[in-house]
């Protein structure tokens, strides 16, 4: 993704992250009608589940053909232990589900105040802090830059301490004790900025908590294994009563079960390369579009959605 530069002063290393793609994307389309959802594909997890699919069909199949054999030893099975099982599975992955959405949103939320903390620290860096055109560029650049290495950092694509957010926001500071040092700011303003940087960390933070502390792996074990084992076993207990039916019915539970069990994984982990990921390039584009804004400079273009998918 290219960096800000500015109409005097475009330096190398602004161009360095120019054409650079990621594969963090979310899905971004109006409503579709009730006929494009049943085929719908983009953003849905049955490419993702429909091995399991194809494995619970076969069950199915084979547990008609047991029936069909030895129906004797189905007859006796009643079905209503399935159902309890079955209600109290659902209830369960939509209390996970809800528990991974809180995360997915979290993270959409940390970096919307990571625009607003972006948007108003350019704002006072141009207004506030006495200085030339390059000292504000330079200090553009490190509020962009900081974007840009989070959203790296995030994706586990930081080459080195560099490149580290943190090491971007040591640069503001450092330009921001000069400034204090040669008399050019005044405590006030410093506290100020300070309380900007300190902002801008707790996000930082908060991002990294929710990457490096997914679900209790136990629970998300136990749930994955539960829904595995009463997708294989109901075909078993219903077919006694639906005979050829039973593909039908066991495909559709499957098909539920499975795709809360996926979508869960997904929104657990909001930074990493699902179709329904956070969009962390066209975050980071907005606070580009920011500062160009803020330095008198021509903007780069918004990211737009390509096939539905916003990176």
């Amino acid at each position: 993704m290219p960096h800000l530069c500015g109409k005097h002063r475009r330096p190398a290393r602004l161009a360095l992250a120019a054409g650079r793609l990621y594969a963090l994307r979310m899905i971004i389309r109006k409503h579709p009608s009730g006929l494009v959802l049943l085929y719908a594909l983009r953003g849905s997890v049955l490419p993702v589940i429909a091995p399991r699919l194809g494995l619970v069909l076969v069950i199915s199949l084979g547990a008609i053909e047991v029936h069909h054999l030895a129906p004797v030893y189905f007859t006796a099975i009643n079905p209503a232990p399935f159902t309890l099982l079955g209600l109290g599975l659902s209830i369960f992955l939509g209390f996970r589900n809800n528990a991974c959405y809180a995360r997915w949103w979290e993270g959409r939320q940390q970096w919307g105040a990571l625009v607003a903390q972006s948007r108003a620290l350019l704002r006072d860096i141009v207004t506030l802090l006495p200085g030339t055109a390059g000292l504000h560029h330079q200090m553009a650049d490190h509020v962009t830059g900081f974007a840009q290495a989070l959203r790296d950092e995030l994706r586990d694509n930081a080459r080195n301490g560099a490149t580290r957010p943190s090491a971007r926001l040591r640069q503001l500071a450092a330009d921001l004790a000069a400034a204090r040092a040669d008399g050019t700011l005044s405590d006030i303003l410093l506290t100020s900025f300070i309380a900007r940087l300190d902002a801008m960390t707790g996000i930082q933070a908060a991002c990294e908590r929710l990457r490096n502390t997914p679900m209790p792996f136990a629970y998300s074990l136990m749930l994955h294994r539960t829904v595995w084992l009463f997708c294989l076993l109901v075909p078993f207990g219903i077919v006694g009563t639906l005979d050829w039916a039973t593909p039908v019915l066991t495909m559709a539970l499957a098909y539920a079960f499975f795709s809360l069990d996926a979508l869960g994984e997904e929104l657990e982990a909001p930074f990493n390369p699902s179709p329904n990921g956070l969009p962390l390039n066209a975050l980071v584009r907005v606070i580009e579009i920011a500062a160009a804004e803020a330095l008198g400079d021509e903007p780069p273009p918004p990211l737009a959605p390509a096939g539905f998918v916003l990176l």
